[in-house]
């Protein structure tokens, strides 16, 4: 990604890059870059050494990780668990691939914020051409009744929407037409990455 940064004092950078995609991406190194300039400002050559940082960051595990990527199959991990983390992980794939298939594999964390976001939840995951959600992480929580991925799952609009047991997930997924896959949420799906993995190659 492409951006330019401008800060309340005028002081202005063009053309830095990032190699994460998305605009709250972007909105985090501008943060970063206002911080850096704060500690380096005195120092010669700031802006060469903040342009170099941005373009070698690589990212941090989950967050936009790519796992796997090739011509036909990519797989990516997000520890995307709200609705606007989501929004932003779903749209910055769609930037990175416009024009290709985009399946979500989601695992909802948390009974509290399943119940309070579930039609959030359920709204953004339409957005996603094919759309599975696996059971859900109780993470420090008490079951909830009533409450669980199938309450997401039965708001959602979306016809490509599939309910996967976790353990049968790496299984069914070879019956599923895939092309770009997202692992979204931050329970234990990262656990199942190289399994996928191995079923793409």
């Amino acid at each position: 990604m492409n951006f330019d940064y401008r800060d309340e004092t005028g002081f202005s950078m063009n053309n830095l890059k990032i190699r994460l995609p998305g605009i709250h991406n972007a909105s985090n190194a501008g943060v970063a870059i206002r911080i850096a300039m704060e500690v380096k400002a005195s120092e010669n050559n700031f802006e060469y050494d903040i342009k170099m940082a941005l373009s070698e960051f690589k990212g941090i595990d989950r967050r936009f990780e790519w796992k796997y990527e090739t011509e036909n199959n990519v797989l990516i991990e997000d520890y995307a668990h709200h609705p606007s983390e989501l929004a932003a992980a779903i749209q910055a794939a769609r930037d990175c691939y416009p024009k290709r298939k985009l399946t979500g594999i989601f695992q909802p964390h948390l009974y509290t914020r399943t119940r309070d976001f579930a039609t959030d939840f359920a709204k953004v995951l339409d957005t996603l051409d094919e759309i599975i959600l696996v059971e859900l992480y109780p993470a420090r929580e008490n079951p909830i009744e009533g409450i669980g991925s199938e309450t997401i799952l039965n708001l959602m609009q979306n016809s490509a929407k599939h309910y996967i047991l976790k353990a049968d997930l790496v299984d069914q997924l070879t019956k599923l037409k895939t092309d770009v896959i997202l692992i979204l949420g931050a329970g234990d799906l990262d656990l199942l990455s190289s399994q996928i993995v191995k079923n793409l190659k």
